[in-house]
């Protein structure tokens, strides 16, 4: 998997980024997704990585993203796939990059509990954490699109 950057933030933050990485493993293995959010809730939440500490992630977030994307599939991508420029596609995305959107579209649609900023504004620094060239301004794009739509 891409090398990730530290990225440190309140219990919601941490399990977003836990998500996004459940997400990928899920796409990259074709594992199902109970089996995966509950590997990541007994071995992989809540650890120091490169002796950075994180925030406690909320795991009931966690495992709400990961199962609603999957309860949600076609529905997320149609709503990605619409608001991609015409010239690109869902599959041409990079995988962790279409994880962060999955997992933002998703907050979007089912999370009005959440504010949309905050749910943007989340999936930019999580994607940072992966990223250091234009992707975050790209999933700012189209996570604000269906934000317009959906909202």
């Amino acid at each position: 998997m891409t090398e990730i950057n530290p990225i440190k933030g309140g219990a919601r933050s941490s399990a977003r980024l836990a998500a996004v990485q459940a997400l990928y493993q899920i796409e990259a293995s074709d594992a199902k997704s109970l089996l995966v959010v509950q590997e990541f809730s007994d071995h992989r939440i809540n650890e120091t990585i490169d002796d950075d500490c994180f925030a406690k992630a909320d795991n009931k977030f966690f495992q709400d993203i990961v199962l609603g994307v999957e309860q949600r599939s076609e529905e997320i991508d149609k709503q990605l796939s619409e608001n991609l420029k015409k010239d690109w596609s869902l599959e041409r995305i990079e995988s962790v990059a279409r994880a962060i959107l999955r997992a933002g579209a998703y907050e979007l649609l089912a999370r009005p509990d959440v504010p949309t900023s905050v749910i943007i504004n989340e999936y930019i620094d999580v994607t940072k954490a992966f990223y250091e060239d234009s992707t975050p301004g790209f999933v700012n794009g189209v996570l604000d699109k269906i934000a317009k739509i959906n909202r």
